[in-house]
């Protein structure tokens, strides 16, 4: 499977909705990788964007050190939250992406023709729009624009579209942003600009090739960037490898469910098996947005909480469909209630009760707690509900616990302790590898909790953050 994310604009650093993206794509490459499947899972920044151009102005640093320096922050994420990607593309510096860019345009020049437009010009969305305000919440007026662009003939190719995503070769997941993306096309596509005059773009981005006064629109090199960054990979992931997913925010579902597959139409490329679409996250009722001033840093929670908490919570509490509404207090309600007295408390029980009972001696496991738990998880994140998935795996958590209260360990026989505790460290050896997905640094923990023939001493897993 070959796995994406978005590449995010660094006009800022990065926030807590980065990290429910990158979190998600994170746990189907380790889910996949567990079942011994050949995995690509690729991030990256979108470094030529306007937005960044005029965040660095308002700062009054030179572009490049604003976008090499919150480029840095997004490539950090990698280790503050226990992620596992392959490769970080920078569109601004990645050795292919350029080339590969200006390949993409001839490959469609027979699509593209120039023209006088006018239009009134979202920086936050980075798109035009026919009236104001911007439908996706950013505050800024949208600026009227009137310049000689290239434009792409997206029209061309709405019958094409339709037929992929009618017919599932153009899988869009969940069922409403399908019907919505048909809705869309249905009505009907209008030719999209597709490149900048060079003076607006302040210089910053990739000429158009044959036109160094137009800079190429910034989400047409973004959109690239899943092919240009594979390299000599390329044949491998995008041409022989049938399961290519992308996963996306609900705000840029056009520009990856229509734009993105006709451009692959016109340059005669392969297309991707899969778009997978998520909602929002939102604090007070309103997008969590590097511009809306309400932006949770990962980093900072990482810091307070933990890696744990912070994955478990957008796992645990983002629904599938629906956007989420985070605060502070339900990220440590939920790491309290889940982790430290629901799988912490399981693990230091059977632990604790190992060495009193059996001198930490493991016994062969009696009956497995833990059937079905794989193939519901795995079910899950087949339709990427990664909460329904989390709470599968939860399943064995709940089990355990049920299983305790109703053998009391304390109240039996050696023999009766043998069958129960063995059962019980099984248990919880199932609940590291099933977790390992989600939760990598706290699944090692609980592992080396439970290994061996005789266990280490109990220690707790995880700290209670509620005082």
């Amino acid at each position: 499977m070959y796995i994406t994310t978005t590449i995010p604009y660094v006009n800022a650093r990065p926030h807590l909705g980065h990290a429910l993206e990158l979190v998600q794509a994170d746990v189907l490459a380790r889910h996949h990788r567990r079942r011994g499947e050949p995995v690509r899972f690729q991030t990256g920044t979108d470094d030529n964007s306007l937005k960044n151009v005029l965040a660095a102005e308002a700062e009054g640093v030179p572009v490049r050190e604003l976008v090499d320096r919150n480029a840095a922050a997004f490539e950090a994420l990698r280790e503050t939250l226990d992620l596992s990607f392959d490769a970080f593309v920078r569109t601004s510096t990645h050795p292919g992406h350029r080339a590969g860019v200006e390949r993409i345009w001839r490959a469609t020049a027979h699509d593209l023709y120039q023209r006088h437009y006018a239009g009134l010009y979202c920086v936050g969305c980075e798109q035009f729009y026919p009236e104001g305000p911007c439908p996706d919440g950013h505050e800024a007026p949208l600026q009227p624009v009137s310049e000689e662009n290239w434009f792409f003939g997206l029209s061309r190719y709405r019958d094409a579209l339709l037929d992929l995503i009618r017919t599932g070769k153009l899988r869009i997941e969940p069922a409403a942003r399908r019907n919505e993306v048909l809705a869309f096309v249905e009505a009907g596509l209008d030719d999209i600009s597709i490149s900048r005059s060079a003076a607006r773009a302040r210089g910053w981005g990739i000429p158009v090739p044959g036109d160094p006064g137009q800079v190429v629109y910034v989400w047409w090199d973004a959109l690239a960037n899943y092919v240009t960054a594979l390299g000599e990979d390329y044949e491998r992931w995008w041409v022989r490898e049938p399961d290519k997913v992308h996963l996306v925010g609900k705000g840029v579902i056009r520009f990856h469910a229509v734009y993105w597959p006709a451009m692959l139409l016109s340059a005669g490329l392969p297309l991707p098996s899969a778009i997978f679409v998520h909602d929002y996250l939102t604090a007070g009722g309103r997008k969590i947005s590097k511009s809306s001033g309400n932006a949770a840093d990962p980093a900072a929670l990482v810091d307070a909480y933990g890696a744990d908490a912070v994955r478990w919570w957008l796992l645990r509490e983002v629904p599938r469909v629906g956007d989420a509404d985070f605060t502070e207090a339900r990220l440590i309600a939920r790491a309290d209630e889940d982790l430290a007295n629901g799988l912490g408390n399981l693990v230091n029980r059977v632990v604790t009760m190992e060495h009193r009972f059996l001198d930490g001696h493991v016994p062969p496991a009696g009956e497995p707690l833990d059937g079905g738990v794989a193939g519901g998880v795995a079910e899950a994140l087949a339709g990427l509900d990664f909460r329904r998935a989390a709470l599968a795996v939860w399943t064995i958590v709940e089990q355990a616990n049920r299983y305790v209260d109703r053998t009391r360990p304390w109240q039996q026989s050696r023999s009766g302790q043998e069958e129960s505790l063995g059962t019980l460290v099984h248990a919880c050896r199932a609940l590291a590898a099933q977790l390992a997905p989600f939760l990598p640094t706290a699944a090692a923990r609980v592992a080396t909790a439970v290994s061996g023939d005789r266990l280490p001493a109990p220690e707790p897993l995880f700290p209670r953050h509620a005082r």
